[in-house]
């Protein structure tokens, strides 16, 4: 059978255009991925479309929105998710009209679905006491909990995404003064972090202990599990629930519900901020492409807007009220003579 012009196209569009030409990071391009494969999944089963006969003139607007809509109602995906899976539908749309303008039309239809507004989700972030007690749950008198402890506090030192200290390697890392570590983020963009001393020495040590200071391991994964290859993400995030279920424990006041790697990211600028760090440089540190995606930390924080405001106040207002508003026999006697 010969192949549709919609395989051809998604099959280009995913192994040669987002890889190749854009640069793409490979998690993304799993998730566009992921999206085609419930989009060709609905086809088939809510819509009893052969897969393989699909076509770019199948994928009109109305089979996109029931889609979308099949997201939420069958699949319960939540808003946020719907929206994810647009993105992908439209950035894959907008490939197209450049290489089959004769589909011009149809990709404007489909472009032209609207993004669903979202509630603001509060930053989930933690306090410095609660940060402190998750650092003390590993085990440091074992080898894999010392190795735990260097690796949660560099990801708040750092305020890095779960993958980026995934990818790190070796030679990534710069102990020589002043110690900084280079890290790459979205769109494979590389940024230098300074790294405080503290860390910097936890780093040093946990280099010596796993025989990782030679220069021929450069290329090895800064952190590895027990097969020697590079901890997932999905490892990072179960080893942060595990400690912080511990710490739980013993600081059921402190530690809320949720703790994930983005909540680290989301507590280290929250205290910068909190500091006096200016927004343009922790802007800098999370790899932030606009200052606007960073401001969301200012505006979250209620007690630096109550500060501010404090520090700002002029007594306009009487801070006691007129003697006769005291008198409550008399405010009775005043509503009653109206009457």
């Amino acid at each position: 059978m010969k192949p549709t012009d919609f395989a051809y196209h998604l099959t280009a569009y995913l192994s040669k255009y987002l890889p190749s030409r854009i640069g793409i990071s490979h998690n993304t391009i799993l998730s566009y991925r992921d999206t085609f494969s419930l989009l060709l999944r609905f086809c088939s089963e809510g819509k009893a479309m052969a897969i393989e006969k699909i076509t770019l003139g199948t994928l009109q607007k109305n089979l996109i929105d029931e889609f979308l809509a099949w997201l939420e109602t069958q699949r319960c995906c939540s808003v946020s998710t719907r929206n994810q899976r647009l993105a992908a539908i439209h950035a894959f749309f907008r490939y197209l009209q450049l290489e089959e303008p004769e589909h011009l039309y149809l990709c404007q239809q489909i472009l032209a679905i609207p993004m669903k507004r979202t509630a603001n989700k509060a930053i989930d972030y933690l306090t410095l006491d609660a940060m402190k007690a998750i650092l003390k749950a590993p085990d440091t008198a074992c080898l894999m909990g010392r190795r735990d402890l260097v690796l949660l506090s560099l990801m708040y030192d750092t305020g890095t995404r779960v993958q980026e200290i995934a990818d790190l390697v070796v030679a990534d890392v710069r102990l020589e003064n002043p110690a900084t570590i280079k890290v790459t983020g979205k769109g494979n963009k590389s940024r230098l972090i300074p790294l405080m001393t503290p860390t910097a020495k936890l780093i040093d040590q946990y280099l010596s202990e796993f025989n990782l200071k030679h220069v021929a391991y450069g290329s090895y994964p800064l952190f590895q599990n027990r097969s020697h290859t590079k901890l997932t993400r999905a490892g990072i995030t179960y080893m942060l629930k595990k400690y912080a279920e511990e710490a739980r424990l013993l600081h059921p006041e402190l530690i809320p519900k949720v703790v994930s790697p983005h909540s680290f990211r989301h507590s280290k600028a929250m205290h910068l901020l909190q500091s006096g760090v200016n927004l343009v440089y922790i802007r800098d540190l999370l790899g932030h492409v606009s200052i606007k995606t960073t401001e969301v930390y200012a505006r979250a924080d209620s007690q630096m807007k109550r500060n501010a405001l404090e520090n700002a106040y002029q007594g306009v207002s009487p801070s006691e009220m007129p003697i006769w508003q005291q008198n409550n026999d008399l405010l009775k006697w005043l509503k009653e003579l109206g009457r």
